[in-house]
């Protein structure tokens, strides 16, 4: 019994790949610390 290996994806698509996911979580790193600044603020803590 053999089992087929999947066809390796194009270079371009697993670059395209990495780019979204880093761009995803860059962007929800940023909201988070938007989030708790806001969050800081309304606290009132913040800096001079």
């Amino acid at each position: 019994m053999t089992v087929d290996k999947p066809a390796k994806k194009p270079l371009w698509q697993r670059l395209g790949w990495l780019l979204l996911i880093w761009a995803g979580s860059v962007l929800a790193l940023g909201v988070v610390s938007y989030g708790l600044r806001l969050f800081m603020n309304a606290a009132g803590l913040s800096t001079p």
